[in-house]
């Protein structure tokens, strides 16, 4: 594995959720990964909503970061090499720009150039129930190459603990991008 392919970005966007976004971090960091984290407006106010995790800290854990307002960093060009990307949470405001390749933001941008390059983008969509609409636009990012994996607890590996149910989602995560871990008992 080339040291480019052990980049992640990382985008953690304003959907209900972001401990799953914070706790990835957290996991790339132990398994060596280099992340390079985009932390949208509205994400900054969830993260202060719903954890007890200053914002500051939350950025501490990346290995870069980067406004959402800078369309000049590396990882808004595709000859900066990742491994890839995932959107965690993805509201479906992102989902919709990434659909349609509205690249405003770097978020968008950076996911845009993963399609672009052919790297593997993963959005973790957190919005029920779903419309129509919503399912259209999953629709239109998968057939653009991105992989929809909203966050939907098993059971089968009989978790305890809010982190159970979130370490079983990141690993659905980190397989899509070839990680070997150890987050959750997998089926027999």
């Amino acid at each position: 594995m080339s040291d480019a392919s052990r980049r992640i970005v990382v985008g953690i966007t304003g959907a209900s959720g972001v401990i799953y976004g914070i706790e990835l971090l957290r996991v790339l960091g132990e398994l060596n990964y280099e992340t390079h984290l985009i932390v949208t407006e509205a994400a900054r106010r969830n993260i202060l909503i719903e954890t007890d995790i200053p914002v500051e800290e939350v950025e501490k854990i990346a290995t870069r970061v980067y406004r959402d307002d800078d369309l000049a960093a590396p990882v808004a060009s595709g000859s900066f090499i990742t491994g890839g990307m995932v959107v965690i949470p993805c509201t479906v405001k992102s989902l919709s720009a990434i659909a349609h390749s509205f690249t405003a933001s770097l978020l968008v941008r950076a996911a845009d150039v993963c399609l672009k390059e052919r790297r593997p983008l993963v959005l973790v969509v957190r919005e029920t129930p779903l419309h129509s609409g919503h399912l259209r636009l999953m629709l239109e990012a998968a057939s653009l190459g991105a992989v929809i994996l909203p966050p939907i607890p098993a059971f089968y590996h009989r978790p305890e603990t809010i982190q159970d149910l979130v370490h079983q989602t990141l690993g659905k995560v980190l397989d899509c991008f070839h990680i070997p871990h150890d987050l959750f008992q997998r089926w027999h």
